[in-house]
């Protein structure tokens, strides 16, 4: 879904007063001790805010099933579009709803302000963790023994691509980035570009990152540690760089008509995304029906199988709240029984974060808009490929804005992508000070 691919935003001013010098890693939280996790007494109502479509459904068929625990769902904007902003708000002012929908990128700016509930004393979901793909359980623990919420759904991603052009041109499908330089020369010379170069995507370009093994942030549990320009930034950086430089790659401004347009007049060939973008291609070229396809993401080395991440998000239960077991009963079976699962993938496309729910019926069949192709097949080996240990810092939006300012002035000549990840890796460290997060020097 598109939702996912947006970055979040961190309200950091608003929660001033309660500002943590670090992000802990271990089980507890400034209080000393995990949330207790015991049964309230009496019938309770629960206060979900999310923003995906259909979720509402879901929480009927739950509320029909448990009559002494009703949720009550408030919808509104993607996270970035208003609802973190809202949600820093309602944490200051003490009125947070008992459970939100966080991406898994923001998870560590609300643990950082304070804002979450560690639910390691809850056994059901100490139990859970076996159930999920292990790198999305990963985000949710923020690479310790904490666990700040429920993983929903995941972005592996994989290539799209228009397999009549590739086949009626005789174009190979590439399976490292090297094949792909290649075709992408020759699709310029028959006047197409194999790809759109987004500026604003930062997230994308991470998950490029994340495939090549790199990390941005690690936190030792006193500290954080920035590194947007180490090796394997430097190779994915170089290498886009290269296709711009020759200009074998369009740089259309993503989610707009233009980009759209590009795709669906077919001057574009390919895409690699998550598995949300199969909804972002058919709904935005919709001229092209049938002649797409999916293939595994090319690799930087014959023969690997690496693939990287777009998105995805979990269900948290914020600080403060009652009745934390009902909430993490309820936010388990939301994203681990295979009736919330399939309510939520039909009507919002959710792509499980369990193994479990990767074997859903809707998930085995042929896509019409792609051929008939059982596209999800090559998602599922992708998930199960997703390094298992990338970790997100608690300023991604300053970090994603930094980035994209820098990129946006690479694709005009006016400097390089790898200057625009020193840069905002600079602006990154200062802002963790000012912030008094603390760095390793």
């Amino acid at each position: 879904m598109q939702h996912t691919k947006r970055a979040v935003a961190m309200g950091v001013a608003l929660l001033s007063a309660i500002a943590l010098a670090g992000c802990s890693t271990g089980s507890t939280g400034t209080s000393g001790e995990a949330a207790a996790c015991a049964p309230s007494e009496g019938d309770v109502t629960l206060e979900f805010t999310s923003w995906i479509p259909g979720i509402e459904d879901a929480a009927a068929i739950w509320n029909a099933e448990n009559p002494g625990i009703q949720v009550q769902v408030q919808t509104g904007p993607n996270g970035n579009s208003g609802t973190y902003q809202n949600f820093f708000s309602q944490l200051e002012a003490g009125n947070a709803p008992d459970l939100g929908q966080i991406e898994y990128d923001a998870l560590s700016s609300f643990r950082v302000q304070d804002g979450l509930e560690d639910l390691s004393n809850c056994e059901d979901v100490v139990a859970a963790e076996a159930d999920f793909i292990p790198w999305t359980w990963n985000q949710v623990t923020l690479g310790g023994d904490g666990v700040y919420g429920i993983p929903q759904d995941s972005g592996p991603m994989a290539l799209f691509y228009r397999s009549d052009l590739f086949e009626q041109n005789g174009i190979a499908v590439p399976t490292t980035w090297d094949e792909y330089k290649d075709a992408a020369k020759k699709i310029r010379a028959l006047g197409g570009y194999i790809t759109n170069f987004s500026t604003a995507d930062i997230n994308q370009f991470a998950g490029f990152v994340w495939q090549a093994n790199g990390d941005w942030f690690t936190n030792d549990g006193d500290a954080w540690s920035v590194d947007l320009s180490g090796d394997a930034s430097k190779t994915v950086a170089d290498y886009w760089q290269e296709l711009l430089d020759e200009d074998l790659v369009a740089t259309y401004p993503a989610w707009t008509e233009e980009w759209n347009n590009a795709y669906n007049s077919s001057e574009v060939w390919s895409w690699t995304s998550a598995v949300w973008g199969a909804n972002s291609i058919s709904s935005g070229a919709p001229d092209t029906a049938g002649k797409w396809s999916v293939a595994p993401a090319p690799q930087w080395k014959a023969g690997e199988s690496a693939a990287g991440n777009w998105g995805g998000s979990s269900v948290a239960v914020f600080k403060g709240s009652e009745h934390v077991y009902e909430a993490a009963k309820f936010a388990l079976w939301l994203n681990t029984s295979e009736e919330a699962l399939t309510a939520l993938n039909e009507s919002a496309n959710i792509y499980p974060a369990t193994t479990a729910g990767l074997e859903l019926p809707s998930l085995q069949e042929g896509v019409e808009f792609y051929g008939g192709q059982a596209i999800y097949d090559v998602f599922a080996e992708a998930a199960a490929e997703v390094n298992p240990d990338f970790v997100w810092g608690p300023t991604m939006t300053q970090t994603y804005a930094d980035v994209s300012d820098g990129f946006q002035k690479a694709v005009t000549g006016q400097g390089t992508l790898l200057e625009a990840l020193e840069s905002a890796q600079s602006s990154t460290i200062s802002t963790l000070k000012a912030q008094s997060i603390p760095v390793a020097e």
